[in-house]
């Protein structure tokens, strides 16, 4: 399901690259936490929901109304929209078709992954460059790749120049403080969101470090907004039923889904124990 909102014009009084706002979104209420910290910026926003780990970035490819897609996850929060329009400027005006966070290779972003592959928390991708060379049967996953994604990132990092973005970790311990080449903070990405609107109960018997995520991810909005000097809107009861029945729509669709993955993530753990134990 694709749904797109606020379809005002683009801030600048000259003709140039259609730019949109996408999120891979799962959490009604996060959404509306992020959004409210981009909708000023003036571009239209696509919340794309049911979708794959890799099959949203095919969606932005199809959106033929689209030249720059900006990719950020409900999670992550913007603290300086002129950073981000710097960003996109920087970003057209190298020539490059990637712009993201390094999913390995710091420790800022709490995941040893390939540092090749830019995390989708936060992208800015210049699909003009990528469309006519992209073609799906390329993205073949490997053993070795950790997410979904990675077929995709490795294509465009081999293909195409991509703007690796430094980062910082929180003083929380495991939020990622991502920012522009030249330091300015972008965004703060908090991690974990799939706890943010869980019961605590549930909370407590998954995570083992005993971290109260939901507090810490709204600390993170808290924070997220007084750096913009904004008031979290109180949400409504209609607000609170939406957020509701889009729980339970969300959890119809996404339960098969990941029941579907069982037979390929079996099978290569069977492969990973078979390479690693050889039969002599």
């Amino acid at each position: 399901m694709m749904q797109t909102e606020g379809r005002s014009p683009l801030p600048n009084d000259s003709p140039g690259p259609r730019i949109k706002i996408f999120t891979r979104s799962f959490d009604l209420r996060l959404y509306r936490r992020s959004k409210a910290l981009y909708e000023e910026l003036g571009y239209p926003t696509v919340r794309l929901t049911d979708c794959s780990a890799d099959g949203y970035f095919y969606k932005m490819l199809k959106d033929t109304e689209c030249d720059v897609a900006v990719n950020i996850d409900e999670d992550a929060f913007l603290v300086d929209p002129a950073v981000l329009r710097d960003l996109i400027r920087t970003v057209l005006e190298g020539g490059y078709a990637n712009a993201g966070c390094p999913d390995g290779g710091t420790d800022a972003v709490p995941r040893s992954g390939d540092p090749r592959v830019t995390n989708p928390f936060f992208n800015i991708l210049d699909l003009r460059q990528i469309r006519p060379a992209f073609q799906r049967r390329l993205m073949v996953r490997k053993d070795e790749d950790v997410e979904p994604y990675y077929p995709f990132f490795h294509w465009l990092s081999d293909r195409f120049t991509t703007l690796y973005l430094p980062a910082e970790k929180h003083p929380d311990g495991l939020s990622t403080i991502l920012k522009d080449p030249s330091g300015r903070t972008i965004c703060l990405h908090s991690w974990f969101a799939r706890f943010y609107s869980m019961p605590r109960w549930m909370v407590r018997r998954l995570e083992k470090n005993e971290i109260d995520q939901p507090v810490r991810i709204e600390a993170l909005i808290d924070q997220a907004y007084a750096i913009r000097g904004l008031r979290k809107t109180p949400f409504t009861a209609a607000d609170r039923l939406a957020f509701a029945a889009n729980d339970l729509v969300r959890w119809v669709i996404k339960i098969p889904q990941r029941i579907s993955r069982w037979p390929y993530k079996i099978a290569r753990a069977v492969r990973r124990r078979q390479s690693s134990h050889p039969i002599h």
